[in-house]
């Protein structure tokens, strides 16, 4: 899942998260291969040099289901910004305040960004959602 803002108002809606792929559990040999490769719309299989599939460890298949159920419970934000960057503040104490972006945690989804107050720059951390490029 991802937030969004759309108009102004935050949106959660669903992303694929490996759009175009497929995890297989199975046992490789040569009949569950010949069915899987004969299937219908496949067209490769990621993996070494070889035709066939390279097989996952069970480490990893952890890390990619935690990280769905991570994008599940705490959506991400759909959101790029580059240092440098100019921002508007669109929402919190400092709305309609102009900014340039210093740094961006896009795993926090948080920036820090440099509004000008009483003619002075000072760094304010803000979440993607609270700020729009301008």
């Amino acid at each position: 899942k991802v937030v969004e803002v759309v108009k102004g108002e935050k949106r959660t809606s669903s992303r694929k998260f490996f759009p175009g792929y497929i995890l297989v559990e199975m046992e490789l040999n040569d009949e569950t291969w010949y069915v899987v490769k004969n299937t219908p719309k496949v067209t490769g299989f990621v993996g070494g040099g070889t035709n066939r599939p390279t097989p996952i460890s069970d480490q990893e298949v952890k890390q990619i289901l935690g990280q769905m159920e991570e994008g599940l419970v705490n959506p991400r934000p759909k959101y790029e910004f580059s240092e440098g960057e100019a921002v508007k503040v669109i929402e919190g104490p400092f709305s309609n305040f102009s900014g340039i972006v210093e740094d961006v945690n896009a795993e926090k989804g948080k920036l820090r960004v440099l509004v000008s107050i009483f003619g002075r720059s000072t760094p304010v951390e803000l979440e993607f959602f609270q700020v729009e490029k301008t």
